[in-house]
Order: C-alpha cells, then structure tokens, then sequence
C-alpha cells in the first residue's frame, strides 16, 4: 500500500481517535501508547500468517470462441433452388424456427411416390381380401392366400418408408408443390450462412447451409509458451478476464491441452471451459488467462493487503493486543492473487492487521 501525502495528513487527524496516553505514570517525553480502541476493532481486520507452498501464476491470451459441442450443422435433404432465406448471421433463433424454404423436383418425386403407393397399397388390399374369401370357401389354396397378404404387407411398409422419409429430412414442413422448410434444430445464434435466395443446391452438395450455436458455455483457446508447457494441464483452473468486464473475474477449468505446437507461432494451444449462463461472454472477444499453479518451497504468506510500502521498504502492523502492536519490517518474495509470500520478519502464527493498517502505521511511527 503506498502512502500519499494526502492519506498521511488525514490519518493524523484520524490517529488522535484512538491514541492514548497514561499521564500519571508516562514521563514528559514519553511515547504515547498506541490502543485499538472499539470503534477502531470494528474497521480492521487480524489475520495470521500461515505457512504454505509458493503458488507460481502463469498469464496467457487467448480468445473466446463457440464450443463445438452446442453447434450444431444444417445440411439440405435434397437438391433444390433456394426460394427464401429468413435470417442472417448473428441473428438469434429459436427452435423451429424457418431458415431457409427450397423447391425441390425430389420432394415432388417423393410425393409423387406416395400416390402411387397409396395406388399400391389399395390394389394389394383387395387381392388380398379377395384371396382370402376364396381361401375360406376352399377354391383357393392357403399358399395364394399367404402370397397375396405378403404383398399388402410389401406395399405398406414401402408407403410408410416414404412417409417417413419426407418426415424426417422436411421436418414434416414439405409440400406437394416440392417446396420444404429447413427450419433451426435448436436455439442459438447463426454463426454460419451459406446460401443466398435463388441459389441452387446440387444433388452432390456436401456443405452445410447454416450454423446454429448457443453460448451457455464458451471456450476460450490460450496460447502457450515453449516454456510454460510444463506449467499447465488439463483438469486446472483457470480465471478469466476479458476487456469488457475489466472487475469480473470468470473461472473455468482446462478440458484440453494440444500436443502438437503451431508450425508458424510456436506455441500450444489449450482449451477452457468456461460456463456462460447470463451470455456476458461472446465469441471472438480477447481473453487474459491467469493459471496459477502449487509451489514446492515453503514460506510465510500474509493477506496482500496487510502489508504497507514506505520509501523502498516494506512493512506489517503486528498485533499483540489490543494495546502491545509491533511495527515490523519484512522481505516480500513477491504477491501472487489475495496473497504475500514473505522471506523474513514476521513469523507463522503471528497476527497482522490486514485492513486500515495504515492508520496504525502512522500512529506507531509518530512514536
């Protein structure tokens, strides 16, 4: 915490608070003892130092980006001109809801399929009742009989494979005309488009029409260092932070570390996951990554806001009682998060005061 001139004056005011001084026993030039008094027991915090291993922090970029597992592909079913596309990219979808509407010559065929299967059907259902009335009075042989239900039972099952057809590549959105409706199989976002109206669909087409992906949960790809890959491994958390909520901190956890470095960049990449349930985060925003990994050497650590910088060094208010407080100096190996890793002067066990420190400061070294 460094000191301003400013703070320096206002704690002197604040110190008259809490300062007091025996006068029937102190000589005239004697120190004046410094006392927490109640009110002041109220605004500080005590804290003890502890004994712990060094965490070493590691700071990555990387990028956030759509996880693969909520995206999802729409392909068209059949050939086709494109009649009307209802949305664009970035726009927000819902489940159900019309993409695209193509007319097909397939979905006509398909309909026109099921007419004649429905023609199919009717015939095989008279033959077959006809042979049956026969087989009952003993003109036709149970072998007819069996042949003519096999075949009503061909013709149904054939009508129904084309119903089904139609259902599940349309949706149920087709019509006789051959037009069908590529509808959103989920909701999200469109983060591709790849048809425009009047376009045409070739029967060998293999590329999706559109993209549909949610950002519940994102990912965000980091790059890695040569010299960090030791540093980092799947199963880690993560904090994450990102420009736009420069307070916020995100925690995720690493689900992937690539095992082969890019040719050209020479670094790793690795994959957070990062739950995203109120959509604050959005794809291709930057990300700054902080891995913080467990130390084997061991040492003191105090909260980092129990120690008070002043001209080069550094110090911390230790606590007694509420009447006995030792201003100490330390030496700090450095502050990784919420903590302060300290080589010398303060002892495991020992308390700090860790908030408002700064008024106790300047009353013990006006002593």
């Amino acid at each position: 915490m460094k000191i301003t001139p400013a703070i320096i004056t206002t704690i002197f005011f604040a110190t008259i608070l809490f300062s007091c001084k025996d006068k029937k026993v102190a000589a005239p030039d004697a120190p004046q003892k410094v006392c927490i008094t109640d009110s002041m027991a109220k605004i500080i915090n005590i804290d003890s130092a502890t004994s712990t291993t060094i965490d070493d922090e590691l700071k990555l970029s990387g990028e956030i980006s759509f996880s693969d597992n909520r995206v999802v592909k729409v392909y068209p079913f059949s050939s086709g001109k494109v009649m009307q596309v209802k949305v664009s990219i970035g726009d927000r979808v819902t489940q159900g809801q019309t993409l695209a509407i193509i007319k097909s010559a397939d979905v006509v065929g398909n309909y026109s399929d099921i007419s004649s299967s429905g023609n199919d059907v009717a015939i095989a259902k008279t033959q077959m009742d006809n042979t049956e009335s026969l087989f009952k009075n003993g003109i036709a042989t149970e072998r007819e009989y069996l042949e003519a239900k096999q075949n009503y039972l061909k013709a149904t099952n054939s009508q129904a494979k084309l119903k089904a057809q139609i259902i599940i590549n349309g949706g149920g959105k087709t019509s006789a005309t051959g037009e069908y409706i590529v509808t959103a199989p989920k909701s999200g976002y469109v983060l591709e488009k790849k048809v425009n109206e009047g376009a045409f669909i070739r029967n060998d087409n293999t590329e999706n029409m559109f993209s549909i992906g949610d950002i519940g949960e994102v990912w965000v790809m980091a790059n890695v260092y040569e010299s960090d890959i030791a540093k980092v491994k799947e199963g880690q958390k993560v904090n994450v932070t990102t420009l736009a909520y420069p307070g916020r901190i995100f925690t995720g956890i690493i689900d992937k570390v690539n095992q082969i470095l890019e040719p050209d960049s020479k670094v790793m990449k690795i994959r957070v996951r990062l739950q995203n349930a109120d959509q604050a985060l959005k794809p291709q925003m930057f990300a700054n990554v902080v891995v913080q990994n467990k130390g084997g050497q061991k040492t003191v650590a105090i909260p980092n806001t129990a120690f008070i910088s002043d001209y080069g060094k550094d110090y911390v208010v230790i606590y007694h009682d509420k009447c006995k407080l030792e201003l100490r100096a330390i030496t700090i190996i450095k502050t990784i998060g919420d903590k302060t890793y300290i080589s010398s002067g303060i002892n495991v066990g020992e308390k700090v005061i860790s908030k408002n420190e700064l008024l106790l400061f300047k009353a013990l070294t006006d002593n």
